[in-house]
């Protein structure tokens, strides 16, 4: 009987820590995100603005350049844009929300400053184009210390509540 409750005691305890750290985790991701979409979005810019590539040429030129864990959302922009004549670049994005909710992490935030890129993309000159990146650029830049604050607060919290809820748990069953 010993045995069962001693195992059934660290079963617990693993759970509610794994948990724990797996919440922990999604803020550590955000803000890993962030960073990376942060890069994306530069050299989109540069594409675009400097190196006057079309937009489809551009987001695949993104994709293929930078790293994959993030870069696979403007892959899958520019299949829309292709795929769909019909479909403005704003739709695409919009097609695009769930992937960087559920994949990357993003807050409503985050996500409404990628929309607001593709509202203007592609439909501007360059000069007006360049404005709206180093704003959206300077957006996300807030949102990354913002989600490094969050990080710092919010990952050993839930480390912390993690392993103290399995402790709870088995001392409360037993």
């Amino acid at each position: 009987m010993l045995v069962v409750r001693l195992i059934t005691s660290i079963t617990i305890i693993f759970s509610c820590t794994f948990i724990g750290y797996y919440l922990a985790n999604r803020y550590n991701k955000r803000f890993i995100n962030l960073i990376k979409l942060q890069n994306c979005i530069q050299l989109l810019e540069t594409e675009i603005v400097y190196c006057s590539t079309p937009l489809p040429e551009a987001l695949e030129n993104v994709y293929n350049k930078c790293d994959k864990s993030v870069s696979f959302i403007f892959k899958d922009l520019r299949n829309l844009l292709v795929d769909n004549k019909n479909l403005n670049v704003y739709e695409a994005f919009s097609y695009q929300t769930e992937n960087l909710s559920k994949k990357l992490y993003l807050d409503f935030q985050d996500i409404e400053i990628l929309m607001s890129l593709g509202r203007v993309l592609g439909i501007s000159d360059r000069e007006d184009q360049q404005k709206h990146f180093k704003l959206v650029l300077m957006q996300l830049e807030n949102c990354q210390k913002d989600a490094e604050e969050k990080k710092q607060v919010n990952e050993k919290l839930f480390k912390n509540l993690g392993v103290l809820t399995g402790l709870a748990i088995v001392i409360l069953l037993f």
